[in-house]
């Protein structure tokens, strides 16, 4: 099945035509979130070219700024600034080359300040933690070079502390691991260039597992596959270099099941509705794979590489460009 790459701009160009739906007015508090997973699926379609659009999109995000803080930025005007809102307009404003309009300071000491006595980070002043939000604050910092303004090898600890038994990660130490929390992990542990401190064999066994027979991967043991996993599982492996583990053509058929052949986008599982969230990552599976004509994505940055070169960002994974799939597995399965 081919990629339905027109239909899918389309879906994305017309996503919020009808701010007056049930949908749009319940995903209110999701809205930084979706313009970030609509804006990379348009690059990585390579189609963010429409300059009203973008300039529309920087001001509604600098509007996102909360003011009864030093920097950070709400998921929609009005409502409280948090980490991960915070992370995804800068990486949004990294896309449309506007960072120069950010107040760079006021976003620093917002996220530094949300470095906990034990070296997580909290998602907000009201206290939540977990892995996401010590990848947000990391990555964001490493995009601003900023990371001497937090504690990292007290960030790391932290982090590992979140390891279990199978080398795998939850999201805080003694839960659960859980694919999308190895994602944060795994890139946190990049940026902090902290990777040797895990079993990379046991890590990637443990994550190759997670591809079901009919190609996508589940999120956990025993659990249904979904799209979503295909960026969270295949970055994590291309960070830790074992992403030749799986079987890539099996997961781009999956992937390309789960389009809308009529209306465009990409969802859950085949046959679901497709939604903003399950089209990026979808395409962003695809983008690793080289298993479609997109844009080159970072599995840590989770922006198009292009991007990437033109902030002459660290590059984490070095020459990274895209996933050399052809090679032999060359590790030996830790429980073999």
């Amino acid at each position: 099945m081919a990629l339905h790459r027109e239909k899918h701009d389309h879906y994305l160009q017309h996503l919020d035509d009808n701010k007056e739906s049930f949908e749009y007015m319940m995903s209110e508090h999701l809205r930084m979130g979706g313009v970030y997973w609509g804006v990379s699926a348009m690059a990585l379609l390579r189609k963010l070219d429409d300059e009203k659009r973008k300039e529309d999109l920087v001001e509604w995000i600098l509007r996102c700024r909360d003011p009864k803080t030093t920097g950070g930025f709400g998921s929609n005007i009005g409502h409280d600034a948090d980490i991960t809102s915070t992370h995804y307009a800068l990486l949004v404003l990294c896309m449309y080359d506007a960072v120069d309009r950010l107040d760079v300071e006021g976003v620093v000491s917002f996220i530094a300040g949300l470095q906990q006595p034990d070296g997580s980070f909290a998602a907000d002043r009201w206290g939540e933690v977990d892995v996401r939000f010590a990848y947000c604050a990391l990555s964001a910092l490493t995009i601003l070079d900023a990371l001497d303004r937090v504690d990292v090898d007290a960030c790391t600890q932290w982090v590992l502390r979140c390891m279990n038994y199978e080398g795998s990660f939850g999201p805080v130490p003694r839960a659960e691991s859980h694919a999308a929390y190895v994602f944060c992990a795994v890139s946190a542990l990049a940026l902090a260039g902290a990777l040797e401190a895990v079993d990379l064999d046991q890590l990637g066994w443990w994550l190759c597992e997670r591809q079901t027979p009919g190609g996508g991967f589940n999120g956990r043991p025993e659990k249904a596959p979904d799209v979503c996993y295909s960026w969270w599982i295949l970055s994590a492996l291309a960070t830790i270099d074992r992403a030749h583990w799986i079987d890539n053509n099996k997961l781009a058929e999956f992937i390309r099941a789960c389009q809308d052949e009529e209306d465009g986008g990409i969802a859950d599982r085949p046959g679901d509705v497709p939604d903003v969230f399950h089209t990026f990552f979808g395409l962003a599976g695809l983008s690793l794979m080289r298993r479609a004509d997109l844009a080159p994505i970072h599995p840590v940055y989770a922006l198009p590489c292009e991007v990437i070169r033109r902030m002459k960002l660290p590059p984490i994974i070095a020459g990274f460009d895209g996933l050399d799939l052809e090679r032999p597995v060359s590790h030996q399965n830790p429980s073999a």
